[in-house]
């Protein structure tokens, strides 16, 4: 039986810090690997992508497109993985599903700003979903199977009305 005052790390799993720079007895002493002189050998150095003053590289290439600060972020869920969860047992495919439902299940880890539910695998369960927004192919495997989808998400032409 081992006592609590017995326990230590594997042989061999641990390893102490090489402490640099204190002497030459410990193999790491004067440069501390550091090699001779030198911008490098300095402390407070930081010239990753620096080429000697020839314009860089990242600098001559050219800029393309435009990333947009304000998009939505969604937690995509496909057919196969809500099939996968009710299978299991974690989802119930009599009651509604929402996303909190898929994330009390352990199919998405988060929410974001909504589900997505893409069309990727069969469905074979009779399904009354609310989501964010389906693609077509997602909609139309949903009522395939008998189920009912609702999306969230304010289409344009509503937009365009209101």
């Amino acid at each position: 039986m081992t006592k609590l005052n017995d326990l230590a790390p594997r042989e061999g799993s641990t390893k102490n810090r090489m402490r640099v720079g204190r002497g030459p007895g410990s193999g790491k002493g004067k440069t501390a690997g550091r090699g001779v002189k030198g911008q490098k050998a300095r402390s407070g150095v930081s010239i990753h992508g620096f080429e000697g003053g020839q314009m860089p590289l990242h600098m001559r290439m050219p800029k393309r497109g435009f990333t947009n600060r304000n998009r939505l972020d969604f937690a995509e869920v496909n057919l196969w993985r809500l099939e996968q969860a009710i299978a299991a047992g974690k989802l119930d495919a009599k009651s509604p599903i929402d996303a909190d439902a898929l994330v009390k299940a352990g199919v998405i880890r988060r929410v974001k700003d909504g589900v997505k539910l893409l069309a990727k695998g069969e469905l074979t369960s009779k399904l009354t979903l609310t989501v964010y927004s389906a693609t077509a192919a997602a909609r139309a495997a949903v009522e395939k199977a008998g189920g009912t989808l609702t999306t969230t998400k304010v289409e344009a032409a509503e937009e365009a009305a209101a």
